[in-house]
């Protein structure tokens, strides 16, 4: 693994501990000698993941569209900045420079961007891990969501195992070394549930 792409909120969120989980995954990443990926914003928990690297030494790429830059809301000080026109590019590029995906803590943007490569990954677009940071919790209801989803039969236990989910990013980063995708298919019938 080269580089973690993070998805994370563009907003601070309520608590400190939002912060601190992201500030944690920007200094981990760069002591493993990988590289940060992200939506190359400088506000939120987007700026905290981005700064924290870079203090740490470590190599960022950011990936914003030419809107998003137009609002002043690009990190000036990246190591790359690539600006694409639409969140579909975004989205496209983020992804084929990752080996894994981190989600922290954030809104429906982050959500999306999550929900999206982890479907790439069920459907076998790509081979790589997907994981949550549950800081403070914050994850806990998606995470017995997404069990209800296996129990109710729309989602196959070995998709659900796909995903990792730790209350730390030392935690996820490790599963992603251990990450084997699964050799089952995507559409899922009465016997497999």
């Amino acid at each position: 693994m080269n580089r973690v792409c993070v998805f994370c909120g563009s907003s601070s969120g309520a608590r400190a501990e939002y912060a601190r989980a992201a500030a944690e995954t920007g200094e981990l990443i760069a002591r493993r000698g990988l590289g940060l990926v992200y939506g190359g914003g400088h506000v939120g928990l987007m700026g905290v993941v981005a700064d924290a690297a870079l203090r740490t030494g470590g190599r960022v790429v950011g990936v914003i569209t030419q809107s998003l830059k137009d609002h002043e809301v690009a990190h000036t000080g990246l190591t790359e900045l690539h600006v694409v026109r639409t969140m579909h590019e975004r989205k496209a590029l983020m992804a084929s420079l990752s080996d894994g995906f981190l989600v922290l803590p954030g809104g429906i943007g982050t959500l999306e961007e999550f929900f999206e490569v982890w479907t790439w990954g069920q459907l076998g677009e790509h081979a790589k891990p997907v994981g949550l940071v549950n800081a403070g919790g914050y994850y806990d209801g998606l995470v017995r969501f997404l069990d209800a989803m296996r129990a109710e039969g729309f989602l196959k236990p070995k998709h659900r195992e796909m995903l990792m989910a730790a209350d730390s990013p030392s935690d996820v980063l490790d599963a992603f070394a251990r990450y084997e995708p699964p050799a089952v298919g995507k559409w899922i019938g009465p016997a497999e549930v």
